[in-house]
């Protein structure tokens, strides 16, 4: 009788150890905040950090951010650093990020509603699909993408979109085009590498004054 042998590293774990790997979603703390685009009319949404995302490394060094933003970077609900991070977006109809740019693979997958995913072809132009509930759509790095809620019906209902992300500490970055408007319409404010480097340069003390010696008696 042939005897099947395992190859993989195998370890046990306690249910206790196990349970802190379960995220519920009504537990799930959001954010609307932390990217340049939060408060732009039409982009405001809840991103939540589900699993992983560390902030990455030179995280606002230019538009250098989290894929969650600097705030649910912090939050995640499972913390771990295996290789790749999950989270939600809710977002009324109408609303979702303004084009934007990974160093790594993301995945859509619609759990509620309609999602438009975009992206920008080897023309220039924009394409788009629609994903209904359970599609999927999956992005390598380096194309510029962006998603929207484009559910039909009520404008006050919201929907949800699963993303997966590739690697441990990803990094997202708005476009050149994107954050012109952003700054043109006084959403954003850029702070130059020059002040950027300086801030992180620790104050150099101040050499306490010597008190002069006193005079001897002649």
């Amino acid at each position: 009788m042939h005897q099947y042998r395992e190859t993989l590293p195998r370890v046990r774990i306690t249910r206790r150890e196990m349970l802190k790997r379960v995220a519920r979603f009504r537990k799930l703390k959001g954010s609307d905040g932390g990217l340049p685009d939060s408060r732009y009319p039409g982009c405001e949404r809840i991103l939540y950090n589900v699993i992983g995302f560390q902030p990455p490394k030179n995280e606002g060094k230019g538009g250098v951010t989290s894929p969650v933003g600097s705030k649910a970077s912090r939050l995640a609900a499972i913390k771990i650093s295996e290789g790749f991070n999950l989270g939600y977006c809710r977002a009324l109809p109408g609303h979702g990020p303004m084009f934007h740019n990974h160093d790594t693979n993301e995945t859509f997958i619609a759990m509620t509603g309609t999602w438009r995913a975009s992206w920008y072809d080897n023309r220039g132009q924009v394409q788009h699909v629609d994903l209904k509930p359970l599609d999927l759509i999956s992005f390598p790095p380096g194309v510029a993408r962006r998603f929207m809620n484009v559910t039909p019906g009520s404008k006050r209902r919201h929907a949800i979109l699963m993303f997966v992300i590739g690697g441990n500490a990803p990094r997202a970055e708005f476009t050149a085009a994107s954050v012109a408007e952003l700054v043109e319409a006084g959403y954003w404010k850029p702070v130059p590498e020059a002040r950027q480097a300086a801030a992180k340069k620790p104050a150099k003390k101040k050499a306490a004054k010597r008190k002069p010696a006193p005079r001897r008696a002649k």
